[in-house]
């Protein structure tokens, strides 16, 4: 894991282009942590790393949420053989979903039946997908779960839907071997956030890397 400024990125071509990516980075985590207060209103399942943080809770007497974070710290040490890089995004994905999430959840209301709840629960995902690809495309990092995923992404070749289900599909398994709940939501995310990724990531970095192109041209002149 190379640590790198947690200010700008080493490739930061004009003042316009980074702070652009400073706001798409904002707007990406604010989505992010709206499109998991949408999922947990719809009330049809954890998604498969909240699994395996109960899962491993229950068989160990350990907080929920201390597990999360001990999960978290985990995965951030799995970066180190695969040569991830800390930045700024990592260290704002930590501080930013989880407010944004409750703030959602704050202003959702429940849903009344599983008719509302469950499309409650698949725009949750897909915005999950789109916010993912809308942050990790600004370039300043990924939080620890998603730089699992580019770390191995650069690592294998492999595409990122079948990394990314690989993972989710793996995380799912263990946790409910450990007893961790896992519901109808639970599945759709497993096999499903990854190829969503896998389509809105390539297109929000390419629209990014367009725009910087344009604003590194338009500085030169």
């Amino acid at each position: 894991m190379q640590l790198r400024s947690v200010l700008l990125p080493i490739s930061a071509t004009s003042r316009r282009d980074v702070v652009e990516r400073i706001v798409q980075l904002l707007v990406g985590l604010f989505l992010y942590g709206v499109a998991l207060g949408l999922m947990v209103r719809g009330g049809i399942g954890v998604a498969p790393w909240d699994v395996l943080a109960l899962g491993v809770s229950g068989q160990t007497g350990i907080g929920y949420g201390v597990v999360t974070v001990l999960v978290s710290v985990l995965v951030l040490l799995l970066w180190i053989p695969l040569r991830q890089r800390v930045g700024l995004g990592t260290l704002l994905n930590a501080l930013l979903v989880g407010p944004s999430a409750d703030l959602a959840l704050a202003v959702i209301p429940a849903p009344t039946s599983i008719w509302v709840g469950a499309p409650m629960f698949v725009a949750g995902l897909l915005l999950l997908a789109f916010a993912t690809g809308l942050y990790i495309a600004a370039d300043f990092g990924p939080g620890p779960r998603d730089g699992l995923m580019t770390g191995l992404v650069g690592r294998t070749g492999w595409p990122v839907w079948l990394v990314r289900t690989l993972i989710e599909g793996s995380v799912l398994l263990i946790g409910f071997l450990l007893g961790g709940p896992v519901g109808v939501g639970t599945v759709l995310f497993a096999f499903g956030v990854g190829p969503l990724i896998g389509w809105f990531l390539p297109w929000t970095t390419r629209v990014r890397a367009a725009r910087s192109r344009q604003l590194a041209r338009a500085t030169a002149h």
